[in-house]
């Protein structure tokens, strides 16, 4: 019988279990991939992989940001020029008031530089500013300038007893940027999972396929044999009938198996990033990875490497921060300083000979008096969000703890039972071809041969389930403690 594809195999090999996958033959010019293969190229190339890459550079250009807050900053500001020409109200020395036509032209340029002060939350800076005054007179073409200007000037500007951002800052944002690089590592295995559960779909499509073609050749033979067997009267004709329904039944198999072929390769490509009509062959995993996981080091791994943990105390540390910022809008204290020189010449030059000194301390304050409660609402709302932060983290550091244990023990129980679908695979296997021997020969009904029969496809679809559930737990793992257990290492040297 002529169908849509002929087959070519493929021979897969699991430690001893050797067994045969048949796909289409147009598979000739398709590209073979190892399941590490296509987690790494999904790694390297995925849309997933490339939206993680551009998430961690934003967060690394924001830390950059931040930590550009605490280095000098220096500025240069001004107008250049500011010219004016209007008629003008101006008031003469009998107090009278005359319109005039003013023509001037201000030129100012100021150059300073800024420091904070870390520790304090205030700034610091050195500035120099020059100042240029052109006065056209109208009627004719004399133009009076002035000039003027501070050749240095060092000013202190510091709150008292107010929210300091740069303190809190600078125990934050470095934990954040820590996250983001610990979250960028999860990110990655969490793409590894991803493309594990496509890889053993489109694998187990692909065992599909070959069950429902082998299902379909074995049952028109099934039928031939019946169709003999009726003509000289060895069976009856329901039975007949029946052997007829399940070769209709294994055709629609067959096409529904194709269907689902081609569904989950579209996906496969679609997520590693490759043309929605390249072929692709799985190479089937040749072993699994034997290594040992103890639940303890494996929690242990978790608290030190987890973005999440991490989390917890930068969390904690935020709800401190807020509290600080409550405590400090109750007074409002500012202390402004300066001490230079200034000086007013009719030239340039002039205003740095013998400058006058300049000097300036103001202390600002704002305290309420009568707020109707604001102060303390707002303080005792910072303490409550600080206490409930707390619950919160303590009830997510047990669950986190839990889900490491759970996990785990998941883990190891998946590796176990691959043994024993492994070894139920082959025996079904086997039990299937020594019943079809014998049906041939008549020495077993057809409902047995199809209790055989399901067993068969029922136990390799068990085994390739049991790879898929394993490697999905391997990468979970993985995610879960930021540490390869099968090569003893850590996937991200955290720098904190």
């Amino acid at each position: 019988m002529d169908f849509p594809f002929s087959s070519k195999l493929i021979v897969f090999t699991f430690s001893a279990l050797t067994f045969l996958i048949s796909i289409p033959s147009n598979a000739q010019d398709s590209i073979s991939y190892s399941l590490e293969e296509m987690v790494q190229r999904a790694k390297d190339q995925s849309p997933a992989s490339l939206r993680a890459k551009t998430r961690r550079e934003n967060r690394y250009w924001g830390y950059r940001y931040f930590k550009s807050n605490y280095n000098p900053q220096l500025r240069l500001n001004g107008n250049i020029p500011s010219y004016s020409q209007a008629f003008n109200n101006v008031e003469q020395p009998d107090g009278s008031i005359q319109f005039r036509e003013v023509n001037q032209n201000f030129i100012d340029v100021g150059l300073g530089l800024q420091q904070v002060i870390g520790p304090t939350g205030g700034t610091v800076s050195v500035n120099t500013s020059t100042n240029r005054f052109d006065n056209f007179l109208a009627g004719d073409n004399e133009v009076q300038t002035s000039w003027s200007g501070i050749p240095l000037n060092v000013n202190l500007s510091q709150p008292i007893f107010a929210y300091n951002p740069y303190k809190w800052d600078k125990k934050i944002q470095p934990l954040l940027f820590e996250e983001s690089k610990r979250e960028f590592v999860e990110e990655a295995e969490r793409i590894s999972m991803m493309v594990t559960e496509l890889f053993f779909d489109y694998l187990i499509a692909q065992v599909n396929f070959d069950i429902a073609s082998k299902n379909l050749s074995n049952t028109e033979n099934i039928y031939s044999i019946e169709k003999k067997r009726y003509e000289i009267g060895a069976t009856f004709e329901d039975k007949l009938l029946q052997v007829e329904l399940q070769t209709l039944q294994a055709k629609q198999d067959l096409a529904q198996a194709q269907l689902d072929l081609e569904r989950s390769s579209l996906a496969v490509n679609s997520y590693i990033g490759l043309n929605q009509n390249a072929k692709i062959k799985l190479l089937s995993p040749n072993e699994i990875p034997d290594f040992n996981v103890d639940i303890d080091e494996a929690i242990n791994y978790a608290f030190q490497h987890r973005s999440e943990a991490l989390g917890f105390e930068r969390r904690m540390l935020e709800s401190e921060a807020d509290v600080a910022n409550a405590k400090g809008q109750r007074l409002g204290m500012n202390l402004n300083a300066s001490y230079g020189y200034n000086n007013a010449a009719l030239t340039w030059g002039g205003i740095y000979e013998n400058p006058n000194t300049q000097a300036l301390v103001n202390l600002g304050i704002s305290v309420p008096i009568l707020d109707w409660g604001r102060n303390k609402a707002r303080m005792s709302q910072a303490l409550a969000n600080q206490q409930l932060t707390e619950y919160e983290v303590e009830q997510e550091r047990i669950n986190f703890e839990q889900e490491i244990f759970t996990k785990v023990r998941n883990f190891l129980m998946i590796r176990d039972r691959i043994e024993v679908t492994k070894k139920s695979d082959e025996v079904a296997e086997k039990r299937y071809q020594i019943a079809l021997n014998r049906y041939q020969t008549g020495n077993v009904t057809i409902s047995d041969l199809n209790i055989a029969q399901n067993e068969k496809d029922t136990n390799k679809r068990a085994f390739f389930s049991s790879l898929k559930d394993f490697w999905i737990a391997y990468y979970e793992l993985r995610a879960l403690t930021l540490y390869d257990f099968e090569n003893e290492q850590l996937l991200y040297q955290p720098e904190l």
